[in-house]
């Protein structure tokens, strides 16, 4: 007999987990709360873990269809000195597309497989015996139930799944701008000046990707539109980026998100409901892809699915939390160093930076080989 998933939130992790359920044979339905499927504006990392997932469900081409391939992520600091850089090519892969590109790819996808996306549906609640309940009375069971409705998730504490919730000390802009001949196509630079940042990520042909953070008391540095002027005076060898920068921009409080426990009878949590992290490493997706991918194999595997959510929890926490704690060390470091201090932190950044420990600690969860993977027999080569 066919197994049923209901799966709470259409984002990114939401979908992936919908469309891997579909291919192993899972009846799939996914409730999105808002009235249409929409991506804002903005673009995302993609590491070797992300992109595998991608192939293995089928969304790879058209979501890096227009993505740059990146050769390198460079950190500098205010006096533009390199303190980081982390290289990639074709066996250890960066690629940056548009959110919206990869969103609508996992969209598609999962209309190929037959999933059933009810938008307009907002769930309130779930019980250990996978009784989903809506705002308008409805109520679903399934052999599954996925809650992955983000970090502010109304859902997860139905089963009091939350630990804590820290906001930290920064706030994030996102947006994209237009691309100009000369900008800089394949590298990543990432530019600090204290605890101020600004992120320029090479996206596609006609647009890149600006990540902006600034400390959450500073009601400038947070204003949108933007302040250009503000962001001038941190970062004055960025002018001609930040004269580019658009209205339509986003921020956010960088939030970071534990649970207590990841699972109750046939619930599970995942993505951002689960272990949400600021976007420090680009990682935050990319580890919600291979939970999510573990989350069907594992469970696909068993008749037991309270006993399978547990062995599901066990083997990934300790990856998720590697991730997020690295995350959540590298904003510490970058948002309360002493100000006068700043040449120290330069000088300790650039010598950890060059370690093996370093690299493999930074990495493990971007070179992670998801569940279900299969290599490609073929596969155009982007670098």
């Amino acid at each position: 007999m066919q197994r049923s998933v209901e799966i709470i939130g259409a984002g990114l992790s939401g979908l992936v987990a919908a469309n891997r359920f579909a291919q192993l044979g899972w009846k799939v339905r996914i409730h999105e709360r808002n009235s249409e499927l929409r991506m804002f504006g903005a673009g995302i990392w993609l590491w070797e873990s992300g992109l595998k997932t991608l192939e293995a469900i089928g969304a790879y081409d058209s979501a890096v269809e227009n993505a740059r391939a990146i050769a390198e992520w460079q950190i500098r600091d205010g006096k533009g000195r390199i303190l980081m850089s982390r290289t990639a090519n074709e066996q250890d892969r960066l690629l940056l597309p548009p959110r919206a590109d990869l969103y609508q790819a996992l969209i598609d996808q999962a209309i190929k497989h037959g999933v059933e996306i009810e938008t307009s549906s907002v769930a309130i609640g779930v019980t250990p015996d996978g009784t989903a309940t809506f705002e308008d009375g409805k109520q679903c069971k399934a052999d599954l139930v996925i809650v992955a409705d983000g970090a502010y998730s109304r859902v997860r504490e139905s089963i009091l799944g939350t630990s804590w919730m820290d906001f930290g000390s920064q706030v994030g802009i996102r947006m994209l701008i237009d691309h100009k001949e000369g900008d800089i196509d394949d590298t990543l630079i990432e530019y600090w000046n204290g605890p101020w940042r600004l992120l320029y990520n090479p996206c596609t042909d006609g647009q890149n990707y600006i990540f902006l953070s600034a400390p959450v008391n500073e009601e400038r540095g947070r204003k949108i539109p933007i302040d250009q002027k503000l962001w001038m005076e941190q970062f004055p060898h960025a002018e001609d980026l930040i004269r580019r920068f658009q209205e339509a921009g986003r921020w956010d409080r960088l939030v970071n998100v534990r649970c207590r426990k990841w699972h109750e009878g046939r619930v599970a949590i995942i993505g951002d409901a689960a272990h949400a992290m600021p976007p420090n490493l680009g990682q935050a997706a990319n580890t919600a892809f291979i939970n999510a991918m573990a989350l069907a194999t594992i469970i696909t595997e068993s008749t037991d699915v309270p006993l399978a959510l547990q062995r599901w929890e066990t083997e990934q926490r300790s990856i998720t939390n590697h991730v997020q704690w690295w995350s959540y060390l590298y904003g510490f470091v970058l948002g309360n160093w002493p100000r006068s201090l700043q040449s120290l932190r330069s000088d300790l950044i650039s010598a950890i930076s060059k370690t093996e420990w370093f690299d493999e600690s930074l990495n493990l969860g971007a070179r992670h080989v998801p569940s279900g993977y299969v290599a490609p027999t073929h596969r155009i080569s982007r670098y």
